[in-house]
């Protein structure tokens, strides 16, 4: 009898659960990390958002200062979203393959020097040139920040306020970038490309401490070279075509040319992927996928 009763009994409450009813919530296993962890996160996001907006209040300064013409200026701009658009997929896989957190320290601190190379460019060609090297670094960054939220705090209502804190901190830095950029152009334009300099070194003095570590690198797969040559690139033209589209036209042989050879790219990059033993794309299982995935 004794047995009896306490084999159902068992079987409904949990070791170390008394009182405990329903599943727990699914999510990583471990602590959760803190606010503080969050606010680290959402302030690479708030300093990635003001850098896309704060540039175009200070283009003009930027101008009449290093002498640019108006097709070298727009370049200021553009090599940003080129750098963004084009590598955003290589940065989420190697947030995959090399580490979360180690991506994203690493993808922090190429933003604040290069960011510091961009304030102090003594040339037009040198600023181009590390505003294309800031944009590859967001575009390694933002994937990683994205999955160590998503693979470090519960699905649910956590996860859900974690993403809601993320989303409207790069709303806000997009706001008040174009606000802060017209006010430090008015002291300076260079202090517009400096700005995103402490948030950067706060980011990653407070990541190295709070952001929970990568798990053990076996088992995480290869680099498939060929896929991420052909996806890479691919996307590369494709930001690159739109950006000189409104200069050349729409209906160029120029843009159509080079939309031309991002099909192509693309179109063999699923060939490839269809015939690799590891396929390079993040899959569905992947928490970087996961991390771009709606839901």
């Amino acid at each position: 009898m004794t047995q009896e009763a306490s084999g159902p009994r068992s079987a409904q409450t949990p070791p170390g659960g008394e009182g405990r009813t329903g599943p727990r919530p699914a999510g990583p296993v471990g602590a959760t990390p803190g606010a503080l962890a969050l606010l680290t996160l959402c302030a690479a996001h708030f300093m990635d958002a003001i850098d896309l907006s704060d540039v175009g209040v200070a283009l003009p300064a930027i101008q009449d200062d290093l002498g640019m013409s108006p097709a070298s200026l727009q370049w200021v701009v553009s090599a940003y979203a080129l750098g963004y658009g084009g590598f955003l997929l290589l940065g989420g896989r190697a947030a995959d393959l090399l580490g979360r957190r180690r991506a994203f320290l690493a993808a922090v601190g190429v933003f604040a020097v290069v960011s510091v190379a961009g304030a102090i460019a003594p040339s037009g060609g040198l600023l181009i040139v590390a505003r294309l090297i800031k944009g590859v670094a967001a575009g390694f960054l933002a994937p990683a920040a994205l999955s160590l939220i998503t693979t470090n705090w519960p699905e649910g209502p956590e996860r859900g306020r974690a993403l809601g804190w993320y989303a409207t901190a790069g709303a806000c830095g997009f706001v008040g970038g174009l606000v802060l950029g017209g006010v430090l152009t008015e002291v300076s334009w260079r202090l517009v490309f400096a700005l995103p300099v402490p948030i950067a070194v706060a980011a990653l003095i407070a990541g190295s401490h709070l952001l929970p570590p990568d798990p053990p690198p076996a088992g995480r797969g290869r680099v498939d070279v060929a896929g991420a040559l052909t996806v890479t690139g691919g996307l590369l033209l494709c930001v690159y075509a739109i950006a000189q589209a409104p200069e050349h036209g729409w209906t160029s042989v120029r843009t159509i040319a080079l939309f031309a050879a991002t099909a192509l790219l693309l179109a063999l990059f699923v060939r490839i992927e269809a015939r690799a033993d590891t396929p390079w794309c993040p899959c569905p299982s992947s928490p970087t996928a996961r991390a771009w995935a709606p839901t």
